[in-house]
């Protein structure tokens, strides 16, 4: 993944849930890999309830849900911004 993307990312989920964050790695294949081979990308991950994922059983908080929104929107709009300013 991009480094300057994940910063962006890192930044924002910093402002959008302050001390609350990880960097996690992660070794799934994911369409941000094939992504990647053409355009700068990045991955944002949200919590699963009891850390269940990929399962039936999966689910998400709705405020963890619209946190990672704002993440997400928080990291775009900074990045288009710094591109425009460029």
């Amino acid at each position: 993944m991009d480094g300057t993307v994940q910063e962006y990312l890192a930044t924002a989920a910093e402002t959008n849930a302050p001390g609350k964050w990880i960097r996690m790695p992660s070794g799934a294949g994911h369409d941000a890999q094939i992504l990647a081979r053409k355009l700068p990308a990045g991955m944002l991950f949200i919590p699963s309830i009891g850390g269940i994922s990929h399962d039936i059983a999966e689910d998400t908080a709705a405020e963890d849900i619209v946190r990672g929104c704002r993440t997400l929107a928080t990291a775009t709009e900074t990045l288009l911004l710094a591109d425009l300013v460029e």
